[in-house]
């Protein structure tokens, strides 16, 4: 994983994009992956969630976010190839 506060950041900027596609007219199934996607990030930022325990969330949500082809949404789209990059990001992946 990415260090300190880069890595806090990181996680929040992820967030931030998985929320944000909750704002859009997504479809069904893509809202279904991204919400549960978002919920996981949100456990990785938790006060006491250590390294461990936030490196397993954003895998988790990387691979929620792998059974998103489409949202039916451009900026949504956007913000899931937003926080695809912001995954591997934070697991050393870029």
């Amino acid at each position: 994983m990415t260090d300190g506060a880069d890595e806090t950041d990181d996680l929040r900027a992820l967030h931030d994009h998985l929320a944000a596609t909750g704002e859009r007219p997504v479809d069904r199934t893509a809202s279904h992956y991204l919400g549960e996607a978002e919920a996981v990030v949100a456990d990785a930022l938790a006060p006491d969630a250590g390294e461990d325990v936030a490196r397993k969330r954003v895998e988790q949500a990387r691979e929620l976010l792998s059974n998103v082809d489409g949202t039916g949404d451009d900026a949504a789209d956007e913000h899931v190839a937003a926080a695809r990059t912001l995954c591997d990001r934070v697991l050393g992946d870029v």
